[in-house]
């Protein structure tokens, strides 16, 4: 059997990313362990300013008028998350499992990867302008904690963040 890969996404996995996974997992019996936070930890600013540089001028005003997320909701949220990316990576590997974080999601990612001794990790994540442009997103912060290759995708798409 071969080491597992840890996959911490913010996004429910599709299709796109099933295909993504399946070239990573390349017929080897990898298993799949997908990690979704119960909270993003999204501060009220850089969302603003993320949705502003994305274009979203309705969605940052929406967002910054909105009031503090309901654990509750964001906890269900999350399991709707994990549940759906099980399902889209159902079959890929020597199996799939996962959990919803409690706490900051890259401190999630790296205890995982150091309790099964992975020697990969995937991030998958939405575009994050500020966050992907400063280096300071997730698959950046974990691959400098961690020591192993952490690669960085964004959901739904082919496309490679900057690790």
């Amino acid at each position: 059997m071969s080491d597992p890969i840890v996959i911490l996404t913010e996004e429910p996995l599709g299709a796109d990313d099933r295909v993504n996974i399946e070239r990573l997992v390349d017929g080897a019996d990898s298993r799949l362990l997908v990690l979704v936070p119960a909270n993003t930890e999204r501060h009220l600013l850089v969302d603003f300013l993320e949705n502003l540089s994305m274009l979203d001028v309705a969605k940052a005003f929406r967002e910054l008028a909105a009031r503090n997320p309901d654990a509750a909701a964001e906890r269900a949220h999350a399991d709707e998350t994990l549940a759906a990316s099980l399902a889209a990576l159902e079959g890929l590997g020597s199996g799939v499992a996962g959990q919803v974080v409690d706490g900051k999601a890259v401190d999630g990612l790296v205890a995982k990867v150091r309790e099964t001794g992975a020697s990969q990790a995937v991030v998958i994540t939405r575009p994050h302008a500020v966050a992907d442009t400063f280096h300071t997103d997730w698959a950046n912060k974990a691959q400098d904690q961690l020591g192993v290759p952490v690669l960085h995708l964004y959901a739904g798409s082919g496309f490679i963040g900057d690790s």
